[in-house]
């Protein structure tokens, strides 16, 4: 785990914070940058819940899926065009409804689907081919590492490509670095000294607004990452990656960004050890912490729904000195 603020200094850690690991959904934010910085809010008349959809790991619910089809439908795009695959919605409710009605999912209840209608819709406006905007070595896919590398201010040989589960690119980079960049949605203003463009930091303070102004966008109702922003009014941005990422923007009058990653890809406990870390930080008020309690110390239960036993987190920080 890894803490920074938006100049780029550490500030507290835990395990080894140069430790590098895959963001994969936490990228997201980062993702739509081309688009917006093209003019693309303008050009398909994109609202701030629009934003939060293409920054998404939704879950599947019918607000999601319609919003990306009206997203696909903007650009002349429609549910073909999309090459993130399909699977169950990660909505426990459209999940069972799913399987009740016997109906097959469709690239729309991917988790993804947002974001993909984002990046078909910068294609259209930069004009750039379609066909295979998920290739790394797409102008599209390009231009969004360009804009990541200097937001994290990581150099290109310490950032690695994978193929994330959804076949866009995903970034292997240090958990600092990854820190850096979830600093500067925190306070994106703040960042004019460490050469950051203006113009990047005012899409990206438009991106943290879009997201913490539409939770359920985010996520959905009832998850852990919808909550936690709810619960504390916009002030904390949060982003769950796959296996264990997670990634936070914490406003404030020490706004800091925070990269957490569970080393063995598990998600029992990784919202417990959020919380953790947000509450060691001073992030976290004790009212918020009470209101986010049942996602702290979840049961373990055994087959027939026996507790018999609870995941409790254990964190420690390190901080460093002359934090101010």
């Amino acid at each position: 785990m890894a803490a920074a603020t938006p100049e780029g200094r550490l500030v507290a850690f835990l395990g080894d914070p140069e430790t590098s690991t895959y963001l994969r959904s936490a990228a997201k934010p980062f993702q739509c940058l081309p688009l917006l910085l093209a003019g693309g809010e303008a050009r398909f008349s994109l609202t701030p819940a629009d934003l939060a959809l293409m920054c998404a790991s939704h879950s599947g619910d019918p607000e999601h899926t319609q919003g990306a089809a009206d997203l696909l439908a903007r650009g002349g795009f429609g549910i073909g065009d999309l090459l993130c695959g399909a699977h169950i919605p990660l909505g426990k409710e459209s999940a069972q409804r799913m399987l009740q009605e016997g109906a097959e999912p469709t690239p729309l209840h991917n988790n993804c689907s947002g974001k993909h209608a984002g990046m078909l819709l910068a294609c259209k406006l930069l004009g750039f081919p379609t066909a295979d905007y998920v290739s790394p070595d797409h102008p599209l896919q390009q231009r969004i590492v360009k804009h990541f590398l200097e937001i994290c201010r990581v150099p290109r040989e310490q950032v690695g490509l994978g193929i994330d589960g959804c076949s866009v690119p995903s970034f292997h980079m240090p958990l600092s670095a990854a820190a850096r960049g979830y600093a500067v949605l925190a306070d994106p203003g703040a960042v004019g000294s460490v050469g950051i463009q203006t113009d990047v930091a005012a899409a990206l303070d438009r991106v943290a607004r879009a997201m913490t102004s539409n939770p359920v966008k985010v996520a959905g109702r009832g998850r852990f990452t919808t909550r936690l922003m709810e619960v504390t009014r916009g002030r904390v941005l949060a982003k769950e990656g796959a296996e264990g990422f997670y990634s936070l923007a914490v406003r404030g009058p020490v706004a800091l960004g925070i990269a957490v990653k569970i080393a063995d890809g598990g998600l029992r406990c990784r919202d417990g050890v959020v919380l953790d870390v947000l509450r060691e930080l001073g992030s976290l008020s004790a009212a918020e912490f009470e209101e986010l309690a049942d996602y702290y110390a979840p049961p373990v239960l055994n087959a027939r729904g026996v507790q018999v036993g609870e995941v409790v987190p254990d964190v420690d920080l390190e901080e460093v000195p002359d934090r101010v």
